[in-house]
């Protein structure tokens, strides 16, 4: 710093005196420039004559940045009218005049009393001019300068970014660019080297440079490994003054990051894999994994896997993880540990993107041996056959022999297997095991025409392990015995015209027959039609057979009458072919019937010929309508002869108990004796006597106490309810007209007795009721009831 001042201060110096002699060397008659003429050739061979250029005063210079303790003088204005007395006023104007630039009035000498910055503002317009200093009247026209500030290298380089960061392909050439970094000086580019700016590097050598007029940073080393080292840290400078001595200077930080390429190949990191695998593993299910590593990244490192050699590439597969980059073995096919304990396999891994331009660092693959071991498991059974089928003859015997299951155990062990049968399979229970060897036996004779196959299940389980157990199918064909002797096909019913002997017998069958046999084929047909040996001379009728299982009934002569036979019935013997043969006889009806002259027929009763004698079949239809009427009038007359029922009292019509009298007028209370008759209420049979029940037979005859009925005209009704009462406790033959009178016999006949308590004023009973005097008026009512017998006897 301190020679950057002694440079500034020399300036300073020589800029002033370089001024001094501008101003003195020549005498200006006016503070504009003037000029000196000389002689100039123009156009079309014309003299022109110019003017001598003198010294050009109108542009002043000034240091930047200078700090000395007086002011800078910049220059001096002088006019050729100043005689030097005093009586001119130098006037400045303009940017600046007056608080950067001043005049002295007097001489005319501007100096700048502030510290410029080029940087800033590099110049100042300003106007000068000479007037009189008493009456201020302009002596000259105002003349107009400049003052540009000259520049010192007071600016250090910077750049555009404080850090950089930048990419470039790992094993890049020698030489290949990475970033291009740029640095700017606000220093004046036109005036010497204060922004002339070179480029150097600090840090980051060897592996890399810069270009020093340019800023271009490039590659030093070749084959730099990113996975050896990724980011690199360089540290670039930029200097001024061309990079000499003396030059300001600016650094910026540059991160370099080598980007991955596929320059290496995957590898394993072991040369052998161990592995197992159950025996009782499934399809599908995973072994183990193998992972080669490749040290590049993304797609770069991507493998896959795959199986190229072993005993075991049948039996496995392998797949590829690309979330891990592992190789996934996996079972393909079920192993047995008891067939073969081991396997190997020879997995290749090979990069996916291969980059031509390292195809040769070599085979971008690698190999590995895995072995792999079947463990042993405790398996199921294992039948000798996926299904059986067996044979049986139908009607066989309890106990017959159908045929053997077998299943082993596969372990080493060899346990003992137990045989069973699925009883869902075989419902009806035809069939039963053998659990030690797996005989199946019939337990009752089977029947092919009911069932012609049947299916069961058979469960194999290791004795010392139930939960180890296998299923077989097993098909039962039950086979075909003769047992079942053919019939007829249809119910056949044969039809022949009655007609006199002349007439020829026709050679059409009556009817033509076929047969059905339940058995087999082989047992059926071919059906043999005849006649019973006994009636093989039948003079009526003949069987043909037609050796096609069909057989044709004739017959042997004519003259058929429905009045001698309308019915015949025809035996047929029909034998199958079975060995030995079955056979059958079975009945053809064979009817007379009435026919045209053409044969058609016209009917098959025999009544036809009698309808003449008798009455006509609408007249026998009438008769019997007739007769069924009658019996249904018969029956329902008698029906409701039975469901009409006898009155068990016997009262006439007129009794008013049964009418019910309807009061629309209001009463007048206890004082209206006429509202009321109350002898509505009086039974008018019962005043001069008692009405007999019809429904038992009494046991004495009751005659009731004169001296206890009211006057039939009496209007006293408590005299009317006492009497009504005491007739009907001590009449036990009083017939119900009250519901409540029904329990007085609820017990009749009974050991125990009646539970009633109705009767108890006519009983022998031990309870006394006197204690109901004493009660006081509310019992008054129950006193006069239980306590009427020794009012009656004292009556009496």
């Amino acid at each position: 710093m301190k020679e950057n001042y002694c440079l500034q201060a020399a300036l300073v110096c020589l800029g002033m005196l370089c001024h001094s002699q501008a101003f003195t060397a020549e005498r200006r008659s006016h503070l504009r420039p003037s000029f000196h003429g000389h002689h100039e050739k123009g156009k079309e061979g014309q003299v022109l004559q110019r003017s001598k250029r003198g010294w050009v005063w109108n542009q002043f210079f000034v240091i930047e940045e200078y700090t000395g303790p007086d002011p800078v003088l910049v220059g001096r204005l002088h006019s050729d009218i100043d005689s030097g007395d005093g009586n001119i006023k130098y006037i400045l104007s303009g940017e600046g005049a007056g608080t950067i630039f001043v005049i002295d009035d007097k001489s005319g000498n501007i100096h700048a009393t502030k510290t410029l910055d080029r940087e800033e503002r590099a110049q100042y317009t300003l106007m000068a001019q000479a007037v009189d200093r008493d009456t201020n009247r302009p002596l000259e026209p105002p003349s107009e300068f400049i003052v540009k500030v000259q520049d010192i290298n007071d600016n250090p380089p910077e750049f555009l970014h404080e850090t950089y960061h930048a990419n470039v392909p790992e094993r890049s050439n020698v030489g290949t660019s990475v970033i291009q970094v740029t640095a700017s000086d606000a220093d004046d580019p036109t005036y010497g080297n204060s922004a002339k700016l070179v480029y150097s590097i600090l840090e980051g050598q060897p592996y890399f440079s810069v270009e020093a007029q340019t800023g271009i940073i490039r590659t030093a080393l070749p084959n730099m490994d990113r996975e050896a080292k990724e980011e690199y840290h360089v540290v670039i400078q930029a200097k001024d003054m061309g990079g000499h001595m003396g030059g300001l200077s600016g650094t910026t930080k540059v991160t370099i990051t080598l980007t991955d390429v596929n320059d290496n190949p995957p590898k394993f990191p072991q040369s052998v894999y161990q592995m197992s695998v159950s025996e009782a593993a499934v399809p599908g299910e995973e072994v183990g994994r193998v992972k080669a590593k490749d040290p590049d990244i993304g797609e770069n490192g991507l493998v896959t896997y795959n199986i190229v050699d072993g005993d075991g590439m049948e039996l496995f597969e392998i797949t590829t993880d690309y979330e891990t980059q592992e190789g996934v073995v996996k079972l393909k096919k079920p192993v047995d540990f008891e067939t073969k304990r081991a396997y190997s396999l020879k997995v290749e891994a090979a990069n996916v993107h291969i980059d031509p331009k390292f195809i040769s660092n070599g085979p971008f693959k690698d190999t590995v041996t895995v072995k792999i071991a079947v463990e042993d498991a405790d398996e199921p059974p294992m039948f000798l056959a996926p299904s059986y089928i067996h044979e049986v003859q139908e009607n066989a015997a309890a106990g017959t022999v159908v045929g053997r299951v077998h299943a082993k155990d596969p372990d080493a062990a060899n346990s003992p297997i137990r045989y069973s049968i699925d009883r869902h399979t075989d419902l009806d229970r035809f069939f039963t095991i053998n659990p030690e060897d797996g005989f199946i036996k019939t337990t009752k004779p089977l029947d092919r025409e009911e069932t012609a196959w049947l299916n069961i299940s058979v469960f194999a389980a290791e004795i010392h392990n139930r939960h180890q157990e296998a299923k077989v199918p097993v098909a039962i064909r039950v086979l075909d015995v003769n047992d079942n002797a053919p019939k007829f096909a249809a119910p056949y019913e044969g039809f022949i015209c009655e007609s006199d002997q002349t007439k020829p017998l026709s050679n059409q069958p009556i009817v033509t027959i076929s047969a059905d046999d339940k058995d087999d084929t082989a047992n059926g047909p071919r059906f043999i039609f005849s006649l019973p040996p006994e009636i093989i001379h039948n003079p009526n009728f003949t069987v043909r057979d037609n050796r096609d299982n069909t057989a044709g009934v004739y017959a042997r002569r004519g003259g058929f009458s429905r009045q001698k036979q309308d019915l015949y019935l025809l035996p047929i013997v029909i034998s199958d072919g079975g060995i030995p043969p079955m056979s059958s006889t079975n009945t053809l009806s064979i009817k007379v019937c009435g026919c045209d002259v053409n044969g058609a027929l016209l009917s098959c009763n025999a009544e036809a010929y009698v309808l003449n004698a008798g009455l006509s079949t609408g007249a026998l239809i009438a008769i019997l309508a007739c007769i069924v009427i009658l019996l249904v009038i018969v029956v329902l007359f008698v029906t409701l002869r039975k469901q009409k029922k006898e009155p068990l009292i016997v009262f006439e019509e007129e009794d008013v108990r049964e009418n019910i009298i309807t009061y629309d007028d209001e009463g007048g209370g206890e004082e209206d004796t006429e509202a009321f008759d109350i002898a509505t209420l009086q039974n008018p049979d019962g005043i001069n006597g008692f009405i007999p029940r019809k429904d038992i037979k009494p046991e004495y005859q009751y005659m009731p106490r004169p001296g206890l009925r009211p006057a039939p005209n009496s209007v006293d009704v408590d005299d009317f309810i006492n009497t009504r009462i005491q007739e009907a406790d001590n009449d036990p033959t009083a017939p119900p007209y009250d519901s409540i009178q029904i329990y007085g016999y609820e017990g009749r006949g009974s050991v125990a007795g009646s539970l009633s308590s109705l009767e108890s004023a006519t009983t022998d009973s031990d309870l006394d009721y006197d204690y109901l005097q004493n009660w006081g008026p509310r019992f008054k009512k129950l006193a006069d009831l239980y306590g009427s017998k020794d009012t009656f006897d004292d009556d009496s």
